[in-house]
């Protein structure tokens, strides 16, 4: 039996969980189609999917295909929960990009299509909803063309658009105009098809046509385009024709080391965790010790505040995909997803066994923005903070941000839907009524040169026993932070150089401004220590000798002087535009876009109607999205997606810190060593 492990992905409301309650049901796994609207789907099982009808969380559920068994994993479409099709990208073998009929090709759309080529993952494109009144055959291909990619073929035709009883009708060799087409897009990918076209004189096989197109699919080369209606059935037949014939199955070795990546993790009933797991190769069985985590050895170049190293667990339990359920199994194997239970301290984004090649890499841009968490009742803090990070467990790029000092929790997100679920989700599943404060924009933080501290250990400034030096450089634009060594590494005990760098990571969540900084190159230049002493014929004394927590309380100052002698500045983050508006609203539209430092481009003016692009701060989309009905005469369409990070031109925004702050080393010490000595010396 052959694996395929699909994703489904759309912009929302496309209707991608209609179209996998219909695959489901083609494949006789269910006997009746849920609704979206009902709220009985069978990948939308959490209450607040059902209550608000839209995907929320990832889910899988399996069904086959002949000999083909296909994991089909259903993704969220609305852009405020992006990080968890992020998270699905790198276990997939293939996909259908939903677009719908009616609306088209929208933001979202273009934003998933442009991810999947760059992740070179072979896509169907199924155009739904060819059933609804205002759906269109000709204008959707040409802009699925036009705004997704050239390398695209209709697959069939449609009869009687718009209507229920609308019919899809798949080419075949007898179409003199499809098999035209379909040798010019392969042709032009495939030099020995092309000689052999253009030196035969004759129309290619069409066995040969269909072999070359099954090729440059799974080569992610071209993109077969599907039409049909997941609520009729319409077309369905031939998109499960395409994925048998166009998508490759997965490939591994069932007996080759074990090598898998965890891509969702959730709480059993009984509060245990449960990893989903995409295996690449090898087998895992129950009782199995198994190794996982990221890697993380000094030298590194995890994000801030990554744990480090590797771990290893028990599996107690496995479940695999199964007609549409999940069953216990005694194993899972190269190529299969399992939910592996035992794993205590396993994360999202862990490899398990042999770390592999699968990209885990960031696809999308991170949250650019941020709000307070505050419980409604103030003893609740504690409850609160529990609770938060199960949800960070689930959802690691919401990033909790504990700020000890005011005693409070910010969390990053992507919007305000996202803001919406987490309240909603914190009341229903833990019972704490929560409110959110303003939300704001996450700027950060890039050096702008070099700089380098360096501190002796237990002189008159510096009351800790260790020795440090940090120089701090730029880095490439989205490099991240890397961690290097110009001191041995056996120049002192591993678990103060480990010290070091996880500090170096923790401490760089907050540079001078208090933002995240990022883009830089930290080198340990020098270091020292006080090995294990004690005083004659006594025990070990901690006053004579140094630990890991010398290191990690000088680690803050050495670094902050680094990164204030290579100065550095605030970036804010920018979104691309897309305004389609009538010409005649955009004289009063531009006055506005500049209040809100909008940087347009030259507008594209075609009769009555007018299409502006540009870039806009993260912080202003939300406004624009206000202004836009009165502006426009409520006619205006605005798109808009994360771009980049731009320079703060003015006075760069400060964000309140959460530690006790080493850019005051007066403040810092006092609090240190009495926090220290209040705790009777824990090093």
């Amino acid at each position: 039996m052959h694996m395929l492990n699909l994703g489904i992905l759309a912009h929302v409301d496309a209707g991608k969980t209609s179209l996998t309650e219909r695959l489901l049901h083609s494949a006789g796994v269910i006997d009746e189609i849920g609704s979206v609207d009902d709220g009985n789907t069978q990948t939308d099982s959490l209450a607040l999917e059902r209550q608000r009808g839209i995907t929320i969380k990832s889910a899988v559920v399996s069904f086959p295909i002949d000999d083909i068994t296909v994991n089909l994993i259903d993704t969220p479409g609305h852009p405020d929960f992006i990080a968890e099709v992020e998270r699905v990208l790198s276990v997939l073998d293939g996909a259908v990009l939903v677009v719908s009929a009616v609306e088209g090709v929208q933001a979202q759309t273009r934003v998933l299509m442009r991810t999947l080529q760059r992740l070179r993952i072979p896509t169907l494109v199924f155009v739904n909803k060819i059933d609804r009144g205002g759906a269109q055959y000709a204008s959707v291909l040409r802009t699925v063309s036009e705004k997704l990619t050239r390398d695209v073929v209709a697959m069939g035709a449609v009869d009687g658009t718009g209507t229920r009883s609308a019919r899809c009708t798949p080419y075949t060799d007898s179409d003199p105009g499809f098999t035209s087409r379909l040798t010019e897009l392969l042709a032009d990918r495939d030099d020995a098809l092309l000689a052999a076209y253009v030196d035969g004189g004759a129309p290619l096989p069409y066995s040969t046509l269909r072999s070359a197109l099954a090729a440059q699919t799974g080569q992610a080369l071209v993109h077969p385009v599907f039409f049909g209606s997941a609520i009729t059935g319409a077309g369905v037949d031939a998109l499960i024709g395409g994925i048998k014939e166009l998508l490759p199955a997965s490939e591994g070795d069932v007996d080759g080391p074990v090598s898998g990546t965890v891509f969702k993790v959730e709480r059993g009933s009984s509060g245990e965790k449960i990893a989903y797991v995409r295996m690449f190769s090898g087998t895992v069985r129950t009782r199995d010790r198994l190794l996982f985590g990221r890697g993380g050895r000094c030298g590194g170049s995890d994000a801030p505040g990554e744990r480090g190293g590797r771990e290893d667990g028990k599996v107690t339990a496995i479940s695999v995909f199964d007609q549409g359920s999940t069953v216990r199994a005694p194993s899972v194997r190269a190529g299969q997803i399992g939910k592996l239970r035992g794993l205590g301290d396993i994360r999202i984004g862990d490899s398990v066994g042999v770390p592999g090649t699968a990209t885990t890499g960031r696809f999308f841009a991170p949250p650019t923005l941020e709000s307070v968490v505050v419980p409604r009742a103030p003893a609740g803090r504690g409850e609160l903070h529990l609770a938060l990070a199960q949800l960070a467990e689930q959802d690691p790029l919401i990033n909790l941000r504990q700020d000890d000092i005011r005693k409070e929790v910010s969390v990053s997100l992507y919007g305000e839907v996202q803001k919406e679920v987490i309240q909603a989700t914190l009341a229903d599943e833990f019972g704490i009524d929560v409110t959110f404060r303003e939300t704001t924009t996450i700027c950060v933080e890039r050096p702008i040169g070099s700089g380098s501290a360096f501190e002796v250990g237990d002189t008159e400034h510096n009351p800790f026993l260790a020795t440090i030096g940090l120089r701090v450089d730029p880095a490439p634009i989205g490099s991240g932070v890397e961690y290097r060594l110009e001191v041995e590494l056996g120049s002192m005990p591993f678990s103060l150089m480990r010290a070091v760098e996880e500090t170096v990571r923790s401490a760089l969540r907050q540079g001078i401004h208090g933002w995240q900084v990022t883009d830089c190159v930290v080198t340990m230049t020098h270091s020292g220590y006080w090995p294990r002493q004690s005083h004659s014929h006594a025990v070990f004394d901690k006053s004579m000798s140094s630990t890991a927590g010398d290191f990690r309380n000088l680690t803050p100052l050495v670094l902050m002087a680094a990164l204030q002698q290579s100065g550095t500045t605030v970036y804010e983050p920018m979104h691309r535009f897309r305004l389609e508006l009538p010409a005649d609203t955009l004289g009063p539209a531009l006055p506005v876009l500049a209040r809100l430092r909008a940087v347009p481009r030259t507008p594209d003016v075609q009769g009555a109607s007018c299409v502006l692009q540009g870039e806009i701060p993260a912080a202003r989309v939300h406004e624009l999205h206000q202004q836009l009905p009165a502006l426009t005469r409520g006619e205006g369409v605005l798109e808009t997606a994360f771009d980049s990070y731009r320079a703060v031109v003015g006075t760069a925004p400060d964000r309140p810190r959460t530690d006790h702050n080493p850019l005051n080393r007066k403040e810092y010490l006092l609090h240190t060593v009495r926090r220290i000595a209040g705790q009777g010396d824990p090093r």
